[in-house]
């Protein structure tokens, strides 16, 4: 049965008030959509462990895809706050609807943006902007996840192609991507991007089964045997693992986002439900074991919400570093997570029902605490930002 979404929002410190008129409009649209076409069928493509590909296409038509590349290429040419509150609403419908927009919009458009020719700009960033075409991002190798240096895959020069050869692991959108932006080493060992389209010879993209976690994003690996990539498809513009990297912290920076989009709608539930539901001849709300957990809560939210409205200026202005980021990212997720365990209990048994979305989320942000970057690591890059001793050599 659909679920009907009554979210409203919560905001104890008025953080409103800082947002523009245009991040308001870009948050509510969103917000509008995620009620009205994600809300009613994710949880049903949960229990099923499907993927509902048919928001792709509409998250490019609401305009969730590069909301902060340049209107020239098809983006919205909006600043990072917009992208963050955007991030927000869809995560507070569901992680594996955000992960599959921030891949097209911070590990895809991106890099293209950033590094890509003006060619290379022309030809994908529109059709990418629609969701006409779904990209991916191939980093992580089945042996190489926190140490993405060591990876194995690898490209050689022959005539005017390079032959590529290696796997990469847990892609989100691989399966049904057009094209995967794919960070291999040249035959000097130096880190290179490429655009790799589907289709070439060699190219193969198996899904991956049995998560328990972001069961509504499709995700799978990449498998390069021999393929011959055209050398114009070469990100000219970055070497080395900048490349990559640069590219995570745009992702990062949206999941501290997206987490407090998450943490919102279990909040909304569990404060709802504890006006409802009542024990003792009372609502469980007025229970004072209750009401701490809700102000504990709202403590946290607002906390979170505080720290990306300041990284998302500082990102805005050029300024955000890789370890606020990570300190965002971080604090934002676990806080997430946190307040998802905690939401279940106040709703008891009924908590672990998909009539309500918390152990939906409780589940996604499990794999969210992981991906882009490890709860542990982001310690360290932080750490290494304070110290300015690197803790990884």
């Amino acid at each position: 049965m659909a679920r009907t979404d009554l979210f409203q929002g919560h905001d104890y410190y008025l953080v409103d008030e800082l947002l523009s008129d245009d991040h308001k409009m870009a948050r509510d649209a969103i917000r509008d959509w995620v009620k009205q076409s994600v809300t009613p069928v994710i949880e049903s493509y949960a229990q099923k462990n499907d993927t509902p590909l048919h928001l792709l296409k509409e998250l490019g038509q609401i305009g969730a895809y590069g909301p902060s590349v340049q209107q020239k290429y098809g983006g919205g040419g909006m600043d990072e706050t917009a992208y963050g509150v955007i991030m927000q609403e869809l995560e507070r419908g569901d992680s594996g609807i955000r992960s599959m927009a921030s891949v097209q919009s911070s590990l895809v458009m991106y890099p293209i943006e950033k590094y890509g020719s003006e060619e290379q700009r022309m030809k994908y960033l529109p059709k990418l902007a629609t969701g006409e075409m779904i990209g991916c991002f191939g980093l992580t190798e089945p042996d190489f996840g926190s140490n993405p240096g060591g990876m194995v895959t690898n490209i050689r020069e022959d005539g005017d192609h390079y032959i590529l050869n290696g796997a990469k692991m847990w892609i989100t959108n691989s399966p049904v991507a057009d094209i995967a932006v794919v960070w291999a080493k040249d035959e000097e060992g130096v880190v290179r991007g490429l655009i790799v389209e589907k289709g070439i010879k060699g190219f193969t993209a198996p899904k991956i089964h049995g998560k328990w976690s972001l069961r509504t994003s499709i995700t799978g690996e990449l498998v390069f045997e021999d393929v011959r990539v055209p050398k114009n498809c070469l990100l000219p513009g970055v070497k080395g693992l900048k490349g990559p990297l640069s590219c995570l912290t745009k992702a990062r920076y949206g999941i501290a986002w997206g987490a407090v989009g998450a943490a919102l709608d279990c909040y909304d539930t569990a404060l709802r439900y504890s006006l409802e539901r009542v024990q003792f001849g009372k609502p469980i709300g007025q229970h004072q074991l209750q009401q701490k957990k809700l102000a504990e809560m709202i403590t946290e939210i607002t906390k979170a919400q505080l720290m990306v409205w300041r990284l998302g200026k500082l990102m805005s202005e050029g300024r955000g570093t890789a370890g606020q980021v990570s300190m965002a990212k971080r604090n934002n997720v676990e806080m997430a997570l946190n307040i998802a365990r905690e939401s279940r209990q106040i709703l008891g048994g009924m908590g672990i029902t998909d009539e309500f979305p918390i152990m939906r989320h409780m589940m996604n942000l499990e794999s969210v605490i992981t991906y882009e970057g490890t709860h542990d690591i982001h310690l360290l890059i932080t750490g290494m930002e304070v110290t300015g001793l690197n803790a990884f050599s």
